[in-house]
């Protein structure tokens, strides 16, 4: 079954904010309680330009990974080839596992920042660097590499990360993962009801989209480093 993720961010900027929210959390729900801390590489592919026909495809991408995704996998990444035009594609290094990642956006969301997305997260039996090689031969390109430390919590029915990123510094989301394509406004709605409980606001996707690209061009600056950059 396809699961669709219906996450929102909200920048927060310094540790004393992200201590803060998670007072917050805390304090609204007792039972708000860490799921796991963990550190990620995380490094995103877009399409090369003047590729052979089919490269640069998610179809592609399933003839050169098949051997390593289970069958259950397979059919989910089957059906999501049938569902989506726009899609965003990731290498995950999370602690030493290693996850095949596909965001596919829902409506007409970005599928690399959107809110509402059809996500497709497998563990393969490689190394990143064998991932990555595996995804540009699929005739992909690196967009960036980006790296994290993050903090995940269980808070009222919501997975919520505190996120130190290189570039944007302190950040948070909120997500509900569902499994109907039809519930996707209402988790938005709670999301959104939830957030403004805790005091915090959704960062803009005009905003986000700026830094977003920002960063893509000066990733080599930011990725593996505790520096911030600053984009209105």
């Amino acid at each position: 079954m396809q699961s669709y993720e219906v996450e929102v961010k909200s920048l927060l900027g310094s540790k004393e904010n992200a201590d803060a929210l998670l007072a917050r959390m805390q304090e609204l729900d007792p039972t708000t309680k860490v799921i796991s801390k963990n550190k990620q590489l995380n490094h995103y592919f877009i399409p090369s330009p003047n590729m052979e026909f089919d490269s640069g495809t998610l179809r592609k991408l399933s003839q050169v990974l098949s051997k390593f995704l289970s069958d259950e996998a397979k059919n989910k990444f089957t059906d999501l080839l049938s569902q989506t035009k726009e899609f965003s594609i990731r290498s995950r290094d999370k602690d030493g596992t290693v996850l095949f990642v596909v965001k596919a956006s829902v409506g007409d969301d970005t599928s690399a920042n959107g809110v509402k997305r059809i996500e497709f997260e497998e563990k393969v039996p490689l190394s990143l660097q064998e991932l990555d090689s595996l995804i540009l031969s699929a005739g992909f390109k690196y967009q960036a590499k980006w790296s994290r430390e993050r903090e995940e919590y269980s808070f009222k029915g919501l997975n919520v990360s505190l996120d130190k990123n290189a570039g944007y510094g302190w950040l948070t989301e909120f997500e509900k993962v569902i499994s109907n394509e039809k519930e996707v406004e209402n988790a938005h709605k709670e999301i959104l009801s939830l957030m403004a409980e805790c005091g915090v606001e959704e960062l803009p996707q005009d905003r986000l989209e700026r830094m977003f690209a920002f960063y893509n061009e000066h990733w080599p600056e930011y990725y593996g480093t505790d520096k911030i950059f600053t984009i209105q």
